[in-house]
């Protein structure tokens, strides 16, 4: 079964196109969540997984293009089913949340 951190890893794949920064370092990935998904077959179990995340701004052109990042790069890893990505705008995404490597990949 899939953890946290290997959801996490996965979404490091994933940039926004503005920063140039992988969304968990940029602080964009709010939750992750997974269990089993009860529509696999016990030949084959597969999980479902709940992502919930932000943006750095409403208004962020590219978000269409990071939601689909996110849902393809999920949707590629053989053992994951089902898909959630679900946006919140609570806690508001602030810089603060930027990783510290991410903060010295930006050079701040």
């Amino acid at each position: 079964m899939l953890s946290e951190a290997d959801i996490l890893t996965a979404l490091r794949d994933c940039f926004d196109p503005e920063v140039k920064l992988n969304l968990v370092d940029l602080g964009l990935i709010y939750a992750i969540e997974t269990g089993p998904d009860p529509d696999s077959t016990p030949a084959w179990p597969r999980q479902w997984v709940k992502v919930t995340m932000t943006l750095t701004t409403q208004q962020c052109p590219a978000s269409g293009l990071i939601f689909e990042q996110v849902h393809n790069r999920l949707a590629g890893i053989a053992d994951i089913g089902k898909i959630e990505v679900n946006l919140v705008w609570e806690p508001k995404w602030t810089a603060h949340r930027i990783s510290e490597a991410g903060r010295r990949q930006l050079g701040i």
